[in-house]
């Protein structure tokens, strides 16, 4: 208890240091930068130590962090908080005052909300406004970087062997994860938003699609389930989820950015996701090989890490310029990459770190900038209106139904609901799809408000009802 008095402290202290100062301009002017973003990674500190002292996983805390500190520094009218909540949208405004375009027009051309625009113009016209847009676009870059690397990490824990061997139960599971969440929530969103556009309805069914396969392992390892029979189940499912979540998340992103749907243009798009996937598995290894001979002057760890590295970028960016989200690339690379390429490097007796030991450190520093920015973009204020609160309830409704239903793919012997319910969190992969949606513009902040709610529900039911109907096995094992 005393010890979480003293993360109180810091946590009152922080802001205060970081956003009150008002002789920046008599010390070096990355000063000012460095504090804003350190105070930022600081808060998704302290909502990971939360989460994790209530036994949650660490996405939820630092999701539950950001909204807090998002919607508490704006309604008490810090300019950073100000300009964070509106994400990539304070860019596009600055490119436009580049060109020449007057700052009130070219942020309003952005923000159609005249409310959030008045505020926004504040914030960039005042004493400290490029202060504020320096942290604003160092925490933008962090939390992508966290992303390509969160998705690495989730391809690194899949294996081209365990999606071949997953069976025929994981296929037909994934198969009905996938497609039930779809048509559900396009026909929810369809009907309880019949003005909306159709880009809107296709990236809200993508987002109801995803599954964190993270954070099912994680509760199924700390139960010290991963070996029954569902575990694996779930496990070969949800890696084929990711598969096929991406390769969606390819084809209506590229829809959106066409701006039409034509049936040649989908099945372009399908046909470079899948020659990107084949040829990437194909190729890779044997870039991997000559680049770590051309290397080999480095250190072993040294190889690992800088090879590793590039790998992970350059797969991103040709995902990239293959119109496709890079984080199907970082996905693609985690696939790919494992320590046996380095096998023939000579190593010293004490070498033994992998390539997760190496990068997940990464991770685990610019993910959570990820989680944090996304937890601030929520709008709290949007759920003062009621479409806003019946979209949200519709959408976690057929969220847990589509999930749940994709259970009974698998066949008698397996627990069928423990399966669906194992599939539920959407956690980290539904909260990519939506914040891409979101730079795209083809989701509102009514809309995201309400994905993130839905991301949330899931994430946090899901570990509690596992460890229910896991209980409820035990004890029938017992007395049977």
């Amino acid at each position: 208890m005393q010890g979480f008095k003293w993360w109180l402290l810091i946590a009152g202290i922080c802001p205060v240091m970081a956003f009150a100062s008002t002789e920046a301009d008599h010390v070096d002017p990355v000063t000012f930068v460095l504090l804003g973003v350190t105070t930022i990674f600081f808060f998704a500190i302290i909502g990971r130590y939360t989460a994790r002292r209530i036994n949650q996983p660490s996405v939820l805390g630092e999701l539950l962090i950001g909204i807090l500190i998002g919607n508490l520094f704006y309604y008490y009218g810090f300019p950073l908080a100000v300009l964070l909540r509106e994400g990539s949208s304070i860019f596009d405004a600055v490119k436009e005052v580049l060109l020449g375009v007057p700052l009130n027009q070219a942020v309003s051309s952005v923000i159609s909300n005249e409310n959030y625009a008045q505020q926004v113009v504040g914030a960039l016209s005042g004493p400290h406004g490029s202060d504020y847009l320096k942290i604003a676009y160092i925490v933008d870059i962090f939390s992508r970087y966290g992303v390509i690397f969160l998705l690495f990490m989730v391809g690194l824990e899949s294996s081209i062997e365990e999606m071949k061997h997953t069976g025929r139960d994981s296929i037909i599971v994934a198969l009905i994860g996938v497609i039930a969440p779809m048509l559900l929530g396009f026909g929810t969103v369809y009907l309880l938003m019949p003005n909306g556009s159709y880009q809107s309805d296709l990236f809200i069914a993508a987002t109801l699609s995803a599954t964190s396969i993270g954070i099912t392992a994680r509760v199924l390892s700390e139960m010290k389930k991963l070996r029954t029979r569902e575990a694996r189940t779930i496990l070969g499912a949800a890696m084929l989820d990711d598969v096929l979540g991406l390769i969606i998340l390819a084809v209506v992103s590229s829809l959106v950015i066409s701006g039409a749907v034509d049936p040649m243009v989908v099945l372009r798009i399908i046909v470079s996701a899948m020659l990107f996937f084949a040829g990437t598995l194909f190729l890779g290894p044997i870039v991997l090989r000559k680049a770590i001979h051309f290397f080999r002057f480095l250190e072993p760890w040294e190889a690992k890490l800088f090879i590793s590295f590039l790998f992970i970028m350059t797969l991103s960016w040709l995902a990239s310029v293959l119109q496709l989200a890079t984080i199907i690339g970082a996905f693609t690379a985690g696939v790919i990459l494992h320590d046996d390429y380095f096998d023939g490097v000579p190593l010293s007796q004490q070498e033994n770190r992998s390539i997760y030991h190496l990068l997940s450190p990464l991770e685990s520093i610019l993910a959570p900038m990820f989680f944090i920015v996304i937890g601030i973009q929520v709008k709290l204020e949007s759920f003062y209106h009621l479409n806003v609160i019946v979209l949200a309830t519709g959408l976690i409704i057929v969220a847990v139904i589509g999930k749940l239903v994709s259970g009974y793919g698998a066949r008698a012997p397996n627990d069928r609901l423990l399966i669906g319910i194992g599939m539920l969190p959407r956690g980290e992969v539904g909260l990519v799809f939506a914040s891409i949606g979101r730079t795209l513009g083809v989701i509102s902040d009514d809309l995201f408000s309400a994905i993130v709610l839905m991301v949330m529900v899931t994430t946090f039911i899901a570990p509690l009802l596992l460890k229910i109907r896991y209980a409820q096995k035990d004890r029938k094992i017992v007395h049977e």
